[in-house]
């Protein structure tokens, strides 16, 4: 488990952008649970629609790479590069996610070759799935 100090030492996002709240599950370089807590205090609800807040799909998306991120960013070999998106394939979406959900991340790595790392990804509220599919990121050099 790593709490959410812990994540962003893992991960370079900050708030308004780090959409994992903490990790319940990882196995570097294999998978990742994670856990986002939706709250009604999220930026994207004032837009995303007044009256009917709605979590936007492609948040929910990089929530997921984020979840994915972190499986493979945990790995010493990963040290001081960053995952960037370079696909997303076949991502349905079958429930919509609104403020008070608690959102589970699941990311199990398929393949990482050359730095390119492909993921299976699912997010699910209350044990119902919201959106699943493969995303593929690259993980890039980067100077600190």
């Amino acid at each position: 488990m790593l709490t959410n100090i812990e994540v962003q030492k893992i991960l370079p996002h900050r708030y308004p952008f780090l959409l994992v709240d903490k990790v319940v599950e990882v196995e570097p370089g294999k998978k990742t649970v994670a856990v986002k807590n939706v709250t009604v205090n999220e930026p994207f609800f004032q837009g995303h629609f007044p009256g009917n807040p709605i979590m936007p799909g492609v948040l929910i998306v990089e929530a997921l790479a984020q979840a994915a991120g972190i499986a493979v960013a945990i790995q010493d070999e990963s040290r001081n590069k960053l995952g960037v998106f370079a696909g997303i394939e076949s991502m349905k979406f079958k429930k919509q996610v609104v403020p008070g959900d608690t959102l589970i991340l699941e990311a199990e790595i398929l393949a990482n070759k050359m730095g390119v790392v492909k993921a299976k990804v699912k997010a699910s509220v209350d044990g119902q799935t919201a959106a699943e599919g493969e995303i593929r990121f690259a993980m890039v050099s980067i100077d600190k």
